[in-house]
C-alpha cells in the first residue's frame, strides 16, 4: 500500500486560536481522509516550522509528499517563501523529496484555496450568522 504523506502549512501567528484553526483543519481534514498520513506546521511564528515539518515526515513511510498551504491566495508566502523551503525553483509544483533512508520520492506543491463556491457559501454562512446578532 503507497501511503501519502499531506503536510498542511498556515501561515502562524502569535495567537493561539491561529494555530489551533491550522490543527485542528488537519486533524478534521485525518477523520476525512484516514487514508493520508497529515500533520500540520507553520511559515512562521509558531511550530513546528515548515522545516521541521518536513523533517517529521522524512521517518514516515510515505510514498509521496503533498504541501498544501492553508492560505486564500497567492500572495509572497505562497509563491516564493513555501516553494524555497520546500527546494522548489519559482513557479515549479513538483520536485523531490528524501526519506532518512534516503528514499527519493515524488514531492508536489498544492494550490491555495483560491476561488472556490466553498468559500463563498462560508462567508454567506458567516454572514448570516452576524445577522442573527442583530435581531437579539
Amino acid at each position: 500500500m503507497s501511503l501519502t504523506g499531506l503536510l498542511l502549512v498556515g501561515h502562524g501567528s502569535r495567537l493561539e486560536y491561529n494555530k489551533q484553526l491550522i490543527t485542528t483543519t488537519a486533524e478534521l481534514m485525518k477523520q476525512e481522509r484516514p487514508d493520508y498520513l497529515i500533520k500540520s506546521c507553520f511559515l512562521e511564528y509558531s511550530s513546528p516550522t515548515v522545516p521541521e515539518g518536513l523533517d517529521s515526515m522524512r521517518s514516515e513511510s510515505i510514498s509521496r509528499l503533498v504541501v498544501v498551504p492553508l492560505f486564500l491566495a497567492k500572495g509572497i508566502h505562497v509563491l516564493r517563501d513555501i516553494p524555497r523551503l520546500l527546494g522548489l525553483d519559482t513557479g515549479k509544483k513538483q520536485g523531490s523529496f528524501a526519506l532518512l533512508d534516503g528514499t527519493e520520492i515524488p514531492l508536489v506543491y498544492a494550490e491555495p484555496i483560491g476561488i472556490d463556491p466553498l468559500l463563498a457559501s462560508l462567508m454567506l454562512k458567516n454572514a448570516a450568522a452576524a445577522e442573527e446578532l442583530m435581531e437579539e
